[in-house]
């Protein structure tokens, strides 16, 4: 797992950048509107965040659009998938466990009656 993408990802600012772009497409300029952060500052964030190729721009007559690039993502969701399995693992082994308890108790309680 490449940790250009969690460096990137861990500012607040480029973050919320991507939560705005993952309804589509936007401009340099509707970015800085949606977050009320100056157009240098969303530029300089949208720089790093295409130098962690987590973003992909590309030019329409004198305005940048950028949009996010699936690959990253893909990249994340595959290397957390390994820790999904870990829990889904131990909440199916508390399933079993708590089945197991819950079937003795009610089977201790029918001997009682």
């Amino acid at each position: 797992m490449d940790t250009t993408t969690w460096s990137a990802l861990a500012e607040p600012n480029r973050l919320h950048i991507v939560e705005l772009l993952r309804d589509g497409p936007l401009t340099v300029g509707e970015i800085a509107d949606r977050l009320q952060l100056r157009q240098p500052q969303a530029s300089k964030h949208l720089r790093v965040l295409l130098d962690a190729g987590i973003l992909e721009q590309r030019a329409e007559a004198n305005r940048r659009i950028y949009r996010l690039r699936p690959e990253p993502f893909q990249e994340l969701d595959a290397w957390l998938e390994a820790y999904r399995r870990i829990w889904n693992e131990r909440y199916d082994r508390l399933d079993d466990y708590l089945r197991r308890l819950q079937a003795n108790t009610e089977s201790g309680n029918e001997n009682e009656s």
